[in-house]
């Protein structure tokens, strides 16, 4: 057994489930804001990731300036988007809205093909040390990057919900629109920011991802990797979110071990953290930290 290779991997996949676990949250943030899970949600991450690019290589402003211009954009577009196409769907069928984001997916990648092409791009290098040795491992700066920021969101995540008040509006929206609004709460706005903010922290995920693996709309495929983080830790726990993403990060990177080591199927990366999701479920179909819902027939 190669066991450094194993806990290199290891390490790397916690890494990586850190940051799959912010994408969930943005998941379960638009979910428990509005009832709706965002099919586009991959595709939030690699604009974020191309408007970043853009900046860096066609206007050759900084990283850290563009990175900061790319936020503020995200959290325009993810307003522009609830107020233009959801707003107006308040009150229909929740399939309807499910629909419409995943019409939404299909609109930004047809959109993103024309704009910045097909072809992958990678960021300059952003960093004199590419690769950074801790004890034992070697770690990339920009996996380093993702740790600290990942850590970064969570506490700001935590902090905004448990202390701010738009956060307890927002707490208080997810718990029952009606009372919410009753008590002064505007339903509106909190949609609004649930969206801004899931843009905001995707086009961050996505910086992070196109830094490490290059720039392109295949990127897109990481909402739907992340879904299982999502389902796994409960679709609306903020903190299952989290762990599923660690889970599912690190059980990628244990079935590429097994896989390079042992099996040699192939694709064991790929499809495992849905085998998980399969099991999972059939033991606790409300994910580990989800809400069970009661229905009276």
């Amino acid at each position: 057994m190669n066991t450094s290779l194993l806990l290199q991997l290891l390490a790397n996949g916690v890494i990586v489930g850190m940051l799959y676990g912010v994408v969930a949250m943005c998941f379960v943030l638009i979910y428990k804001s509005t009832q709706v899970v965002n099919f586009a949600q991959g595709e939030f991450l690699v604009l974020g990731a191309w408007v970043c690019l853009a900046l860096v290589t066609n206007m050759g402003l900084p990283f850290w300036l563009a990175f900061l211009f790319t936020m503020v954009f995200m959290m325009i577009f993810g307003i522009v988007i609830q107020m233009v196409v959801l707003r107006p769907l308040i009150g229909e069928p929740i399939i309807s809205i499910i629909m419409v984001t995943i019409g939404l997916s299909i609109f930004m990648q047809a959109g993103m093909n024309w704009i910045f092409g097909n072809n992958a791009a990678s960021f300059p290098k952003i960093f004199e040390t590419e690769v950074v040795s801790i004890g034992n491992f070697n770690v990339e700066m920009a996996y380093l990057l993702s740790l600290v920021l990942s850590m970064v969101i969570m506490l700001i995540f935590y902090l905004f919900f448990k202390y701010s008040r738009h956060g307890l509006a927002m707490r208080a929206t997810a718990s029952d629109q009606q009372a919410a609004q009753s008590l002064g709460v505007s339903v509106k706005q909190v949609f609004a920011m649930s969206w801004a903010i899931s843009a905001v922290v995707s086009g961050i995920a996505g910086i992070i991802i196109g830094i490490v693996n290059s720039v392109s709309n295949s990127l897109a495929f990481i909402g739907i990797k992340v879904f299982p983080a999502v389902i796994v830790g409960g679709l609306d726990s903020i903190v299952g979110a989290v762990i599923g993403g660690i889970l599912i990060g690190v059980l990628e990177n244990l079935a590429e071990y097994v896989d390079g080591q042992y099996l040699h199927i192939g694709n064991l990366y790929t499809v495992a953290p849905f085998y998980v999701l399969i099991i999972i479920l059939m033991i606790k179909p409300y994910g580990l930290f989800g809400t069970r819902d009661i229905e009276r027939i």
